[in-house]
């Protein structure tokens, strides 16, 4: 970054700082967490809500074991909000190497404890965002067990979260349609309120229908968002995802959101914010190989504005997206 840059940005930051914002990031996985680490630079009112569908992995199997709703994702995001020279942080992400517990998060423990000595599962995740002194508030999207379901372009009806994308590959058959297994799932009420009172809202990126979309089935939610003032963003995903998005363009997304919602309603966003990135060639051949590849900007849709860059950042090998760089287009947006 050079000088005037930074100029340009310690202005930015000045600035929405003074009006420190409601925002609202509505996602999961590992997509929403990434972009909480760039949003909570300019303001201190940041909420997440994230899905609560997970039955896989670490987190599944406390699901099952327990009876309590999947911690990954939720830990995740507390992380992403929490100080990054807390040594909580290492200590929350550390994983057992071996034994009955090999591959399970420390994080994920402590929230099952938390649970356990709270009233309920939002309350042990307030009460374990207080320990890491988080910057903004976790929210699970509903404190109902949510089940996820999935109906497949051959006609197969798919149970469950983890089993939808491989179901998908196996059956080479696309989903069509996602839903939740219990139609009437209610939002936490803070959900909502956080939402009807968010001055800018963010939706994205992650699993297309599996972290997505989901959070958008739940009663009232997308009512909410539909009616609310805020400057509403949809942030793409800068890679397909096998099973879910195979050759999908970042039209190809929007449509299928859209395809989820009631459109009499309107729009559910105004801002589409979209990666003209490229990726290193051993990287994309990398990504080939497990076939994924770049999202394209084929057709832009007239009725979204939208705010393309070049957001690729390489981490750990892995696609992320430039979590500061989205951040300030973001805001740069907010305050014109």
């Amino acid at each position: 970054m050079d000088m005037k840059e930074y100029i340009r940005e310690f202005t930015l930051k000045d600035i929405v700082k003074v009006r420190n914002p409601k925002v609202v990031a509505i996602g999961g996985g590992t997509g929403l967490s990434v972009i909480l680490r760039g949003l909570k630079k300019y303001t201190d009112n940041l909420t997440a809500i994230v899905t609560v569908g997970d039955d896989g992995g670490g987190s599944g199997k406390l699901r099952e074991e327990l009876g309590i709703l999947p911690p990954g994702d939720i830990r995740s995001c507390i992380l992403a909000l929490a100080d990054d020279e807390n040594v909580m942080q290492e200590l929350f992400n550390y994983r057992f190497p071996g034994g009955p517990m090999a591959g399970q998060s420390f994080g994920n423990l402590f929230l099952a404890a938390m649970n356990g000595i709270s009233h309920d599962f939002y309350d042990a995740v307030r009460r374990t965002s207080d320990v890491l002194q988080i910057k903004g508030a976790v929210l699970p999207v509903t404190l109902s067990q949510m089940v996820l379901m999935a109906t497949l372009k051959n006609g197969q009806v798919i149970e469950g979260e983890s089993a939808i994308p491989g179901a998908a590959l196996e059956q080479k058959s696309p989903i069509t349609q996602i839903f939740l297994k219990q139609e009437d799932t209610r939002p936490l009420p803070e959900t909502i309120e956080a939402i009807r009172n968010a001055d800018m809202i963010v939706i994205g990126p992650g699993s297309l229908y599996t972290s997505v979309i989901p959070n958008l089935l739940i009663r009232d939610v997308a009512r909410a968002i539909f009616d609310s003032r805020a400057k509403r963003f949809y942030i793409c995903n800068i890679m397909t995802q096998p099973g879910e998005t195979d050759g999908y363009t970042q039209e190809d997304h929007i449509r299928a959101i859209e395809a989820h919602l009631d459109q009499a309603e309107g729009r559910l966003f105004d801002y589409v914010v979209a990666n003209t990135g490229s990726l290193p060639k051993s990287i994309e051949e990398k990504y080939q190989k497990c076939a994924a590849e770049v999202v394209k900007i084929i057709s832009p849709l007239e009725q979204y504005a939208y705010i393309l860059d070049d957001y690729v950042i390489m981490e750990n090998g892995f696609v992320r997206h430039d979590a500061d760089l989205l951040a300030r287009r973001i805001f740069e947006t907010y305050i014109k």
